[in-house]
């Protein structure tokens, strides 16, 4: 199964901003006013949203992880290689 297209307004968006249009959407969904169709059309970009922000956290835990403590007990960061 093909990954699905972010579109390009998401994905520029920072990850807080993204987090917090998702969260507006559960909330319109949970209400259900949204009828069918705004409800199908909420969820899938809610999904989109979702996908964008769990690559944004993937991301970070990477350049997390790259922080290293030497042999001597010295913190170092080695540059993560994201791309």
């Amino acid at each position: 199964m093909a990954e699905p297209t972010i579109p390009a307004d998401i994905a520029t968006m920072s990850f807080e901003d993204a987090l917090e249009e998702l969260e507006g959407i559960v909330a319109t969904l949970e209400q259900g006013s949204a009828g069918l169709e705004g409800a199908i059309k909420s969820y899938e970009r809610g999904a989109q949203l979702k996908i964008h922000c769990e690559a944004k956290l993937r991301a970070a835990r990477e350049k997390v992880e790259k922080i290293n403590i030497g042999p001597n007990g010295e913190v170092r960061a080695e540059p993560a290689d994201i791309e």
